[in-house]
C-alpha cells in the first residue's frame, strides 16, 4: 500500500456561517431550538437573517471546520463539498483554500444557493444553529475523485450530510473506495436528529465493520445505542468500532481502542464565549494525533486542547496558534 498523500480527506457540507450575538429573549421570540441545530428553508433563512444583529460571515460546515483545525496543526488535508456559483460559494472556496486545504469540487450552476448556517449566540456561550443546506445537498457521486479518496490515510465523513440522497450515495461510494485502498474511515454522528432519521444505516455500517473511528457526544451515543446510561451505551459498541470517541462537554472525553480505555478532563477555559465548533475541533486534534501515531490518551488531550481554544471566542475557526498551544500544553 502506498503512503498517503493526505492525512485526511473529508466529505461534508460546504456552508458559510453567519454568526451574531443575541439575547435569550430573541431566541424565545423566534421560537428557536436553543443549543441545537434546526434545518430551515431559504425563506426561513432570510427571515432569521433579518432578525439578526450585526453578524460575521466565515466559512464553516462541520467537516470543513475539522480540516481547518487539522491544517493549523500541520496536517495535509483535502475537502469535498458542493457550493453554488454565487457570492457565498466564492467566499467558501476562498476561505478553505486560504487555510491550506485542497478544494477542487466544481461549483454548481443555478439554484439552490450556497448553504449557510445562521448562528445565534446567547450570553452563556450557547450557539443556536439554523441551517439552510442549499447546494450542499446536491453533491453527486460523480463529483468524487476516486484517486483523491484513495490518497488519504483517513476518509472523514460528516453525519449531517447523510440526510440528502445524493451526498449519501456519494459517501457510500467513497467508503467503498477507501476500504478497497486499505484506508481508514472516520465518521462523526453530528447530531441526534440525524441518528433518529438514519440510525439503521449507521448501525449497519458499524456492524459491517465499515467505520474505523466513530465520534459521538454523550447524547448521540445514547440515541445510537438506545442506552440512556453512559457506561451501558459504551458497552453496547464494545468491539464493534476499532476506535470509539465519546465527548462529554465539560466532563471531558472517553476513548476506547483495541480494548484500551482512556479518559481526559476538559481543558480549563476562563470564559466560554461560543460553543460553535467545539466537537469539530475536538475531532481535529484527535485525528491529527491519530494520523501521527500518538497514544489514545494523547489524541484525546489534543482534541480537548483544540476544543477549549475554540469555545474561548466567537466562531469555529481557531484564533490562537494551535501548534504553539500543543507545544505548551503537551510539552
Amino acid at each position: 500500500m502506498t503512503e498517503p498523500r493526505y492525512d485526511v480527506v473529508a466529505i461534508g457540507n460546504a456552508i458559510v456561517d453567519v454568526m451574531a450575538p443575541c439575547t435569550d429573549e430573541l431566541i424565545d421570540e423566534l421560537d428557536l431550538n436553543k443549543g441545537g441545530m434546526t434545518l430551515v428553508d431559504e425563506d426561513g433563512a432570510r427571515r432569521l437573517y433579518e432578525a439578526m444583529g450585526p453578524a460575521r460571515e466565515i466559512s464553516g460546515g462541520s467537516a470543513a471546520n475539522t480540516l481547518a483545525g487539522m491544517s493549523a496543526l500541520g496536517a495535509q488535508c483535502a475537502f469535498v463539498g458542493q457550493v453554488a456559483q454565487d457570492q457565498l460559494g466564492d467566499v467558501f472556496t476562498h476561505d478553505i483554500r486560504a487555510v491550506g486545504i485542497d478544494f477542487d469540487t466544481p461549483s454548481r450552476e443555478g439554484q439552490p444557493a450556497t448553504a449557510r448556517c445562521l448562528i445565534f449566540v446567547t450570553p452563556d456561550g450557547e450557539r443556536t444553529m439554523n441551517t439552510f443546506l442549499g447546494a450542499s445537498q446536491f453533491l453527486p457521486p460523480a463529483a468524487l475523485d476516486d484517486e483523491l479518496i484513495a490518497s488519504a490515510g483517513i476518509l472523514y465523513l460528516e453525519g449531517y450530510l447523510w440526510d440528502p440522497e445524493e451526498p449519501r450515495s456519494a459517501m457510500r461510494r467513497a467508503i467503498g473506495v477507501a476500504r478497497k485502498a486499505g484506508r481508514k474511515v472516520a465518521f462523526t454522528a453530528s447530531e441526534s436528529f440525524v441518528i433518529e432519521r438514519h440510525g439503521d444505516d449507521f448501525r449497519a455500517l458499524i456492524e459491517e465493520g465499515q467505520i474505523d473511528i466513530l465520534f459521538v457526544n454523550e447524547t448521540e451515543l445514547a440515541t445510537l445505542t438506545g442506552e440512556s446510561d453512559f457506561e451501558a451505551s459504551l458497552a453496547a459498541l464494545d468491539g464493534k468500532v476499532p476506535v470509539l470517541v465519546a465527548t462529554r462537554s465539560a466532563r471531558g472525553a472517553v476513548g476506547i481502542a483495541g480494548g484500551q480505555r482512556a479518559e481526559v478532563a476538559a481543558e480549563p477555559v476562563e470564559k466560554v464565549v461560543d460553543t460553535t465548533g467545539a466537537g469539530d475541533l475536538f475531532a481535529a486534534g484527535f485525528l491529527t494525533g491519530h494520523a501521527r501515531g500518538e497514544s489514545l490518551e494523547t489524541c484525546l488531550r489534543m482534541g480537548a486542547i483544540c476544543a477549549a481554544e475554540i469555545i474561548s471566542h466567537y466562531g469555529a475557526r481557531s484564533e490562537a496558534d494551535l501548534k504553539a498551544l500543543m507545544a505548551e500544553k503537551l510539552g
